[in-house]
């Protein structure tokens, strides 16, 4: 069998993480935690869409679970919690899972946890991410402009000395 060798792949940015004292993180292997983007991807700027998207719909789902809670009457649980604490308990969870998933559409399956580093999710994460990352985002190129740029750089045709007939 003869085997085709692959060429590097251009146009990745890759961004690694530090802790608070400025120490970079690294997995139980020793490896550097780091997420990548692949700038050649086209769907990159729907991928970013498509999160944010997400993360509102996992919003507003959790306010309607409230609501929705709310109205309902309360009863005392056998634990510290009453009925409906525990049902909202219960549905931030699924939205911390619904939020991960947006946003794991966009950093690539696992970067959420890799930019939680160990922590549980919270309300604002997509929030603090977003502000990690806005410096990064015009090398991402994120506008429907650069995407448009971006498909017309890919399939343009090359000017050549091809015969025609006139």
């Amino acid at each position: 069998m003869e085997y085709i060798n692959l060429k590097e792949r251009k146009d990745i940015l890759q961004l690694g993480f530090k802790d608070k004292d400025d120490n970079i993180i690294k997995d139980k292997n020793g490896n550097e935690v780091f997420i990548e983007f692949d700038l050649g991807d086209i769907e990159l700027p729907l991928k970013y869409n498509k999160c944010l998207n997400l993360i509102e719909q996992a919003k507003r789902n959790l306010k309607a679970q409230f609501i929705i809670i709310d109205k309902k009457q309360d009863h005392k649980g056998k634990q510290l919690l009453s009925s409906n604490e525990a049902e909202k308990v219960k549905a931030t969870k699924q939205f911390y899972k619904d939020m991960e998933v947006a946003m794991d559409l966009f950093l690539g399956q696992g970067g959420t946890k890799k930019f939680l580093n160990g922590r549980n999710p919270y309300w604002e994460v997509w929030d603090d991410i977003d502000e990690m990352l806005k410096p990064y985002y015009g090398k991402m190129k994120l506008t429907i402009n650069d995407m448009t740029d971006r498909i017309k750089e890919k399939y343009k045709v090359a000017q050549s000395d091809v015969l025609t007939n006139e």
